[in-house]
């Protein structure tokens, strides 16, 4: 087996985290561009590039709001806000800034981030180990002998890495359990309902107990009555939920592996930091 390792970053989840990391910062370009989410952006790529020694790096990009999701469900994600005025103008920036470094955009108008990342990383995990770098914990869902999950925590190189083993013992599931759990609870943040009245502690139960959710279904006469009552009201909504959170592995996108190399020109990188005002990175990959 090769020793390939390649980082595939959810670059959406990491700007965010680094806006509101960094919203105290007045960093902008002298023609008034905000660049605070851009800089802790790089901080958090940089800091994993460091501790995970990738041999190849590839970054995925949500591309606008509508997807085969809100096709589905009208109200997927309708709770969420509007992204802040000053992040605007750095989504296409840092992608700019991503490209300069070597590092692969990659995005598809119609699906999300997730569901990139999905469809690469199982592409690739036959050519190395995969490591996912994330908050988003949908994406536990990934995790098999070749994949793992890096879930950023509070702070700068704190993570979580999501293996098999550590996922059961954590979260007490199978990675295709994750999907099941959510079908059975929704998701708030993403603004899906799945069983009203169904929480976690239940939702574990019965799938461990059944597990998965075509197993809790053939057995509705053997569940509390209250649980029977509660799926059978919401049996339809229950099966669009574990839809919604099924991340899509088949996406029409590619990514060949010398395409992510790693390898970043210390030159190069200088006088792009020089222009945009983020030497203090250089040391983080110096």
């Amino acid at each position: 087996m090769n020793d390939n390792k390649i980082l595939v970053v959810d670059g959406m989840a990491l700007l965010f985290r680094a806006y509101f990391a960094q919203s105290y910062s007045p960093r902008r370009l002298e023609d008034g561009t905000p660049t605070n989410a851009i800089y802790g952006f790089l901080q958090y790529l940089f800091d994993a590039v460091n501790q995970f020694s990738p041999t190849h790096v590839v970054c995925c990009w949500d591309m606008g709001r509508k997807t085969f999701r809100t096709e589905l469900f009208a109200d997927y994600k309708s709770n969420r806000p509007d992204a802040p005025e000053d992040l605007i103008p750095q989504f296409s920036l840092v992608k700019d800034i991503v490209a300069a470094l070597k590092i692969p955009n990659i995005g598809l108008e119609g699906f999300e981030a997730d569901d990139c990342i999905g469809t690469i990383s199982q592409k690739i995990s036959g050519l190395g180990q995969v490591y996912i770098l994330t908050g988003d914990q949908d994406m536990l869902q990934l995790v098999d002998e070749r994949i793992h999950v890096v879930i950023m925590k509070k702070g700068r190189s704190n993570y979580a890495i999501y293996d098999l083993d550590f996922l059961k013992h954590d979260k007490g599931v199978q990675p295709f359990q994750v999907i099941e759990m959510k079908g059975l609870t929704g998701d708030t943040s993403d603004n899906y309902p799945g069983v009203k009245g169904i929480g976690e502690k239940t939702a574990l139960k019965l799938l461990t107990e059944y597990n998965s959710i075509d197993g809790i279904l053939e057995n509705l006469e053997n569940l509390p009555k209250s649980v029977k009552e509660k799926i059978e009201a919401d049996l339809e909504m229950l099966h669009l939920s574990r839809t919604l959170a099924r991340i899509n592995t088949e996406v029409p996108i590619d990514c060949s592996l010398d395409e992510c190399l790693w390898g970043v020109n210390l030159e190069t990188a200088s006088d792009l930091f020089e222009k945009y005002k983020m030497t203090s990175l250089l040391k983080l990959i110096s």
